[in-house]
């Protein structure tokens, strides 16, 4: 059996570690690889730098800021991505209130205080429960931890100066998965369903007991989905 190839874009402040169970559960159908999204300061340089080491052709699958650098992918390259997932992320700007806050955690990231940030982050990321449970818990400040206060600044500074993703949904013309937690509270389900609205044929799944990070607090659930969605 031919696998499909399959790549991973993780979110902010997450590597590898946040696909884990994808990684392991869907070996078997799927050639994976998980993208660096430290690399540059922007979503197009991020982009470039994940097409110079892509397979021609691939499915690909993004949480979050992971999504967002997608939505770059999709605009510069459509015909290499044979189907797309976009998990827990959102095709609009920011609004004005998470600007600014995103520029407050750039300016305490360069005055030396990167490692109060991720705990203080932790709970906002969470289903309630997770942010109790300490293996979850010590996983997202791990990765935290390896991306570190230099990247950090470039994917905030990146987040900031991404384009807006909402005029172009209509123009992605690959099956696409949308999907993401019940409790997520920075990408709640109404702004997930406005991706799924606004590109044809998109399915919208809501996982149930998750937040922000539904691969890492809800694995089974989310290897499931992925595992239909690249079998089709």
């Amino acid at each position: 059996m031919t696998k499909t190839q399959l790549l991973l874009c993780p979110g902010l402040l997450n590597d590898a570690a946040l696909w884990r169970h994808q990684c392991e559960t869907l070996a078997d159908v799927a050639d994976i690889a998980v993208a660096d999204l430290t690399v540059a300061d922007s979503v197009a340089g991020l982009a470039c730098a994940i097409l110079d080491r892509a397979p021609p052709r691939f499915a690909l699958a993004g949480l979050s800021m992971g999504g967002y650098v997608s939505f770059e992918i999709m605009r510069r390259a459509p015909e290499r991505v044979s189907r797309l997932a976009l998990f827990d992320t959102r095709a609009r700007l920011d609004p004005e209130d998470s600007r600014i806050r995103r520029r407050e955690l750039i300016d305490i990231a360069r005055r030396g205080g990167f490692s109060k940030l991720p705990p203080q982050m932790l709970a906002g990321q969470l289903h309630p429960d997770h942010a109790k449970d300490p293996e979850i818990a010590r996983t997202v400040l791990a990765m935290a931890e390896r991306i570190g206060a230099d990247a950090f600044i470039r994917q905030q500074t990146a987040i900031l100066g991404r384009p807006d993703s909402l005029p172009g949904l209509s123009a992605i013309s690959v099956p696409t998965l949308v999907a993401g937690g019940r409790q997520d509270t920075i990408t709640p389900p109404v702004i997930l369903q406005e991706i799924s609205d606004g590109i044809p044929g998109a399915r919208l799944v809501i996982i149930e007991d998750a937040g922000h990070l539904a691969p890492l607090e809800q694995p089974h659930a989310v290897s499931a989905l992925l595992r239909y969605w690249l079998q089709g």
